[in-house]
């Protein structure tokens, strides 16, 4: 049988300030613009986090999406939303809250709980704004 490929989508908002601490204001601003604003600011983001496998000849299902929607709420959404992605989140500390930097940060959260009930994380696609978005599929090139 061939593998197929199962998406849940989830929703969190979160804050964070993109700057080096040892950057001058200025040159946080000439590299990061108004993302290093000293306020903070904040995006809602939509989150796309995509399994693949070979369906459970009993089940149908490559992995239960209720199982899939409990480990994004326990590793994802429970610690990020409405939180400082600066401040707030053990797993992005020391770490510049790009969202690049985010999305890897993500997976390493999640790959392991996925394979433990029978998928294989294969890609993450994360929305920022309307206009930006990142797609990871684990240091693995997608073609």
């Amino acid at each position: 049988m061939s593998s197929c490929y199962i998406t849940r989508r989830e929703t969190f908002n979160a804050a964070h300030k993109l700057c080096r601490e040892d950057w001058s204001e200025e040159k946080n601003e000439e590299v990061f613009g108004k993302c290093s604003n000293k306020n903070w600011h904040g995006h809602n983001f939509t989150i796309y986090v995509t399994v693949k496998g070979i369906p459970n000849p009993e089940t149908g299902f490559i992995i239960h999406l209720s199982d899939l929607s409990d480990i994004l709420n326990q590793k994802v959404i429970e610690p990020i939303d409405h939180k400082n992605l600066n401040i707030d989140v053990d797993f992005m500390k020391g770490i510049m809250p790009s969202i690049e930097n985010l999305i890897i940060e993500i997976w390493k959260q999640i790959e392991d709980s996925i394979v433990d009930k029978g998928g294989e994380l294969v890609k993450i696609k994360l929305i920022e704004t309307n206009n930006n978005f990142v797609e990871y599929y684990g240091g693995k090139e997608p073609y």
